[in-house]
């Protein structure tokens, strides 16, 4: 099963260029990988929509409870060190990082990484080039990962102090940890 498609023919466009190309394809998933390539995303099952939009009702919800950032959907493009621009499933930032961006910043892609991401595995992914990608974002200076695999009911938790944990059953809660303070994901939530 495909479950990307990687167009490596503009290595050399620009922030500026890509982000216009994303915006005259907004029908497509499409991310940029540190080496320059396209990829478009397969499109989510009934299944995997599902869980990513409880998933993200539970952030926006604690989000909108507490206000301590702005929470992000999977459609937000984040520009990270050598040139990738990834959109995970679900994305926060602490308030006075966001307030530190101007408004240009801000209406295009986030020029700085996120302070918390998680993604959820599809029915179509692979784990380990998500396990990848996860590396990818913490070399980016995010603080806490979830990547999530219904599938396998696991959990991988990373943290930015470099430890790795995982979390079997989703009979289990996430916690925000000292990033999203007072948060818990309930799994069980998300099968």
């Amino acid at each position: 099963m495909i479950d990307k498609i990687v167009i490596n023919n503009f290595p050399d466009m620009t922030d500026e260029e890509f982000y216009l190309f994303c915006l005259s394809n907004q029908q497509v998933q499409i991310e940029r990988n540190e080496q320059g390539e396209i990829e478009l995303m397969a499109a989510a099952g009934g299944d995997t929509g599902a869980r990513e939009i409880e998933l993200q009702r539970q952030v926006a919800n604690w989000n909108h409870q507490y206000k301590l950032g702005v929470a992000f959907s999977p459609t937000t493009g984040f520009l990270l060190k050598h040139g990738a621009m990834r959109q995970p499933d679900v994305a926060w930032i602490r308030l006075d990082r966001w307030n530190a961006l101007t408004t240009e910043q801000r209406e295009k892609f986030v020029p700085i990484p996120p302070d918390f991401v998680a993604e959820l595995r599809s029915t179509s992914d692979s784990v380990k080039p998500l396990q990848e990608k996860m590396e990818r974002w913490m070399e980016n200076n995010v603080k806490l990962a979830w990547l999530i695999d219904p599938k396998e009911q696991t959990s991988y938790i990373y943290r930015a102090n470099g430890e790795r944990i995982i979390v079997k059953g989703f009979d289990k809660t996430l916690s925000g940890e000292d990033v999203l303070v007072d948060f818990e994901l309930v799994l069980s939530d998300l099968k």
